[in-house]
């Protein structure tokens, strides 16, 4: 595991704070010389003074001294203590606002096609972990190295000063312990790695149950897929206990060299005070240090297990940064020329790529031009590309060769932004916010008058039912938009575009979730929408596209046909054949 590129893309995060982060290690190393230090070095010099008093008045200032700049550095540690906490909590508060937000940044520049092939439930666990994971990193640090390391160093140093016997045998123990466990810790690692991959397929399958809950009671399918999730909580069980385990035979070992150098060191120092080289206070120091050594190497042991975890699940995030951005935007993007919404495919050859294998070709040189204003209605089964043809207009996916066209312009040379705000889409199933009806409407727009919002959701019929709720505009409907019915979802939907106002309209079966009466509303409103805009207009429901000016027929991704409806049904081909079956089977003739 690549530990250094992880804080590669933590790093940026942590230099914008320089300065609350001197003040941080700054005044905790203040506050650890003060209690890891002189305060030891100050009960030292009691012991000194009281085992070997006479009780005289000289003694008596010495000791009264000592007690009360003892009280004075007790007051002045904790003093720099409290003022490092409040400059961590300043600085890592901003610092994980920020790493989120990259993060958030970094995801989102990935392609549909990444998201559509992505658990969403494991993505943003993922993500949480990888905030997560910074904060307990910094924390552990700030904490568990920087401060035990001082705490360490600096009693290595006053007890060397007092003892070089008893600071050698703490020097030793000190590098066997920290070796040791350093082995300990790399083959945890690996535990953890393979821990952090079951929490996130856990996570994955448990959200996608809930996303899907209304078919699991649909088919009746709740002990099927209780038995598949328990299957799932079965492995990351397995896991997180093993790495527990392990993790327990390291405390076992801990334990056990710890106590060793507790006796160890206790019986060099009472073997030297014995024989006159120390005092009974340098054995009280000695005693001090065994038990703040005991404390720090066994948070040490402890720290780095959560160390290690917080970098296993960063590491998760770090390879989705990772990954190769399939549709990326041009170095030097051109200014966006797109004003008419003629639209002109070139030679275009696509095929959806699947891992290691070929992939699977939509389109081999297909070309297709589109007048500015012409409405174009794109039909054929299943599988034939018209979607697809959509995506790459879109540029949720570019196309391996070709070129496509608006307004004279190669779409590939400007941003993705800029392409999109001239596009106004509206696909088979739409997805709202969970935010209010106004702004999922205003989401399109989001700097439109009232009335021009208002507007809209009267021309696509969703203005009644809006003003049916107890909140009107200020409802709230729900994730993924579903305290709507699927008619209304697609009606507000068709508002948002509406007030876009691009040049280009796209629809993708947008009526498809209508009933008749409301259908023939929003036609009426589509063809008032249409007026003046380039209009591709994807339909099954063949009735919808009748009054296109072309109707263009796809089939195993090329087409076989175009013209208005009057000549294809003319023809007596594949568009004919479909028109047949749709209407004996559903409108009769």
């Amino acid at each position: 595991m690549n530990i250094r590129l992880i804080f590669e893309y933590y790093w940026p995060h942590l230099k914008k704070y320089k300065k609350s982060t001197a003040l941080v290690f700054g005044f905790y190393t203040l506050a650890i010389m003060g209690s890891g230090m002189v305060t030891p070095v100050l009960y030292k010099r009691i012991i000194d003074i009281v085992s070997g008093a006479g009780g005289s008045s000289a003694v008596s200032s010495a000791l009264l001294n000592t007690v009360f700049f003892l009280g004075g550095t007790l007051v002045l540690y904790n003093l720099f203590y409290r003022i490092a906490d409040y400059a961590m909590v300043y600085s890592q508060s901003h610092m994980l606002k920020n790493v989120a937000d990259d993060a958030f940044a970094r995801v989102e520049k990935h392609s549909y096609e990444f998201f559509s092939s992505t658990f969403t439930g494991t993505l943003v666990a993922k993500v949480r972990r990888y905030i997560n994971a910074f904060e307990t990193i910094h924390d552990q640090f700030v904490f568990a190295i920087w401060m035990n390391g001082l705490r360490l160093l600096f009693g290595l140093a006053v007890l060397s000063y007092f003892s070089l016997h008893l600071g050698m045998i703490l020097l030793i123990w000190l590098i066997l312990y920290m070796g040791i466990t350093a082995l300990f810790v790399k083959k945890k690692i690996k535990k953890d790695l393979l821990t952090a991959e079951a929490n996130s397929r856990t996570t994955g399958v448990l959200s996608d149950a809930i996303t899907n809950i209304l078919n699991i009671k649909m088919f009746a399918s709740h002990k099927r897929e209780l038995s598949y999730f328990t299957d799932t909580t079965k492995t990351e069980e397995k896991r997180r206990r093993d790495a527990g385990y392990f993790q327990i035979t390291q405390f076992v070992f801990q334990g056990y060299f710890i106590a060793l150098f507790e006796f160890a060191g206790m019986f060099a120092a009472a073997y030297l005070w014995l024989n006159g080289v120390i005092s009974a206070g340098t054995i009280i120091l000695m005693q001090i240090y065994i038990f703040t050594s005991f404390e720090v190497v066994w948070n040490i042991g402890r720290n780095s297990a959560k160390i290690m975890r917080a970098i296993a699940e960063a590491k998760e995030m770090v390879d989705i940064f990772e990954k190769p951005i399939a549709v990326k935007d041009p170095q030097n993007p051109e200014k966006c020329k797109i004003k008419k919404g003629e639209i002109e495919i070139r030679d275009v050859s696509f095929l959806y790529k699947d891992g290691g294998g070929d992939g699977t070709s939509v389109f081999k040189r297909l070309s297709l031009h589109i007048a500015s204003g012409e409405k174009v209605g794109l039909v054929g089964p299943s599988g034939a590309g018209k979607t697809t043809l959509t995506k790459l207009l879109l540029r949720f996916a570019d196309a391996q060769d070709g070129k496509i066209m608006i307004d004279g312009q190669d779409i590939s040379r400007i941003t993705q932004s800029d392409l999109r705000m001239q596009i106004a889409y509206v696909p088979q199933d739409p997805i709202l916010f969970h935010r209010t009806l106004r702004e999922n409407i205003l989401y399109s727009k989001p700097g439109a008058t009232e009335k021009e919002m208002i507007d809209a959701a009267k021309r696509s019929h969703a203005h009644d039912f809006i003003k049916g709720f107890l909140n009107g505009y200020d409802t709230y409907v729900g994730e993924r938009g579903v305290k709507l019915s699927g008619g209304e979802r697609q009606r507000v939907a068709i508002a948002r575009a509406m007030l876009k106002g691009a040049p280009i309209l796209m629809l993708d079966e947008a009526t498809s979730s209508l009933d008749s009466i409301s259908e023939k509303h929003i036609q009426d409103a589509f063809d008032e929408l249409m007026k003046g805009r380039t209009t591709l207009v994807i339909a099954h429901r063949l009735s919808t596209i009748q009054k296109m000016d072309r109707i263009v027929v796809f089939n195993n991704g090329a087409i076989v046909e175009d013209g208005t409806h009057k000549k294809l049904i003319a023809k007596k081909g594949l568009y004919y054949r479909l028109w047949k079956q749709q209407s004996h089977g559903f409108m009769g003739e």
